[in-house]
């Protein structure tokens, strides 16, 4: 799907999620960027196919026939668009939550408002139901990586690149022309895999490792991802565990939730603290999930724990 559809379908969405009452196609065409300069036959075309896809992916847009109006009108109810209620398990919750602190930064919050701002001013009443559409639909990404977002890119369209690489044995940087399969996390570093047309062979790149600007190369769709490949193997997630350690944190009462329930023991502390002990086994992946909780949590040891956060925190104060 191309980058253009995705915004046009994130702008249907939260239009009719944000409206108070049921919207014309006509007033679709008006307040939703990505309609506005088609003709009326594509219009039709573009907003039938656009409505089908949502629905097929789950999303209720309902049809409201007014006696008064000659057109239908269009709307999700934020009521049937919302989850159910969902009840974790501890260790479940734990995943959760894990997961919850890898993403950090992303652009669908910025397309979020910029949605509604266009909403407002094409004179639709938006009710932004408690602020329901900011979190819902901001993502976020913890990787200070430069080549993160055009590699991610990449993978979605399908689209070769091109970097220059940095290799880990002789320093020397070399260019590489890469079709990339997937993007993926292996303790606390991000790497890219895929078939490298230089060697001929399937390889992974360490982000870190990657000098300057990331090119597309070609037109997207024409990656094609092996059937069955694993690309968590080909960073060595198979490789022999590490060892395991125990971290000392200190919370305050009532907080760092995810934080005490993967805790392997938790005891009051002084001072309206509590002491956790976490096991974890690497110290830039620990500071990432802990530097979340903000001035609620602490890691009192071991020292290269305790000098991971201190550098996590320092890098967002430059």
């Amino acid at each position: 799907m191309s980058r253009r559809k995705t915004e046009r379908l994130l702008n249907l969405v939260i239009c009719l999620l944000a409206t108070r009452r049921p919207l014309s196609a006509e007033h679709i065409r008006q307040a939703v960027p990505g309609y506005d300069a088609a003709n009326d036959e594509a219009f039709q075309r573009m907003f039938e196919r656009d409505k089908n896809e949502l629905r097929e992916i789950g999303i209720p847009i309902e049809v409201h026939k007014d006696p008064w109006e000659e057109d239908p009108g269009y709307r999700i109810v934020p009521q049937a668009y919302e989850l159910p209620e969902i009840t974790l398990e501890p260790d479940e919750a734990a995943v959760v939550g894990l997961a919850a602190q890898v993403w950090q930064r992303a652009s669908l919050a910025e397309a979020a408002s910029g949605a509604l701002l266009k909403l407002r001013a094409g004179g639709v009443e938006t009710d932004e139901a408690g602020g329901m559409l900011g979190s819902a639909l901001e993502l976020r990404v913890d990787t200070q990586d430069p080549a993160f977002p055009a590699l991610w890119e990449a993978v979605r369209d399908r689209r070769v690149v091109r970097f220059a690489y940095r290799a880990a044995a002789s320093e020397s940087v070399l260019t590489r022309t890469v079709e990339p399969w997937g993007v993926v996390s292996r303790r606390g570093r991000w790497y890219v895999v895929g078939h490298d047309r230089d060697r001929d062979a399937a390889r992974a790149f360490r982000l870190s490792r990657i000098s300057g600007p990331v090119t597309p190369v070609g037109r997207p769709g024409t990656v094609v991802v092996p059937e069955g490949v694993d690309i968590k193997s080909m960073v060595g997630y198979r490789d022999e565990p590490v060892q395991e350690r125990t971290a000392l944190i200190r919370v305050r009462e009532g907080t760092c939730q995810g934080l005490r329930q993967v805790a392997r023991a938790v005891r009051p502390g002084t001072g309206g603290w509590d002491e956790l002990d976490v096991d974890f086994t690497d110290p830039g992946r620990l500071a990432g999930w802990v530097v979340g909780f903000a001035a609620d949590a602490e890691v009192v040891g071991p020292p290269d724990a305790r000098d991971a956060v201190i550098c996590r925190l320092k890098g967002v104060l430059a």
